[in-house]
């Protein structure tokens, strides 16, 4: 079912102080533009550059819990973050090849014993929460992918799949 993948190790909000971390998102935000997700303050930030200044567009703020599954999500951005790597930064704030595959072997023991749902219910419940801020942005949108993770999509791209799921 859970599929191993090569991880790269990611700096997550609790250990990091005073940092802003930068996404490009290509395929996602128009040219010019730029998320700055400060870690310390918790806010993501959609930038643009208008004659070489730079100009806030949108900003929202974000609690320390959802900042622990955020940073994760737009660091594997534009693949999919697997349900271990984001329970692993849920529960320790940070991602490392140690706490994930522990996290994946919970999970397996979870799927076994039939309570999976009650395993991943405070990531979804967070996922759930920071699905509303996302959407301000009107640019992206957090989906699921059944048995695998979640991925970060165009809106646009978002709303056509669910009407062909509807289908």
């Amino acid at each position: 079912m859970m599929q191993k993948r090569a991880l790269r190790t990611v700096k997550t909000p609790a250990l990091q102080t005073d940092e802003v971390v930068h996404f490009s998102l290509p395929g996602l935000l128009p040219d010019g533009q730029i998320l700055a997700l400060d870690t310390h303050l918790g806010t993501l930030s959609l930038l643009s550059s208008e004659q070489g200044m730079p100009r806030l567009l949108l900003q929202q703020q974000f609690t320390t819990g959802e900042l622990c599954m955020l940073l994760p999500l737009l660091d594997c951005y534009p693949n999919y973050c697997p349900y271990e790597v984001l329970l692993a930064s849920f529960t320790t704030g940070r991602v490392n090849e140690r706490g994930v595959e522990r996290c994946r072997e919970r999970l397996q023991e979870a799927q076994e014993a039939g309570v999976w749902d009650q395993e991943m219910r405070p990531v979804r419940n967070v996922l759930s929460r920071m699905r509303l801020k996302i959407r301000v942005f009107g640019l992206m949108d957090i989906s699921s992918i059944l048995e695998t993770g979640y991925i970060i999509l165009q809106m646009d791209q978002h709303a056509e799949s669910r009407l062909v799921v509807a289908w």
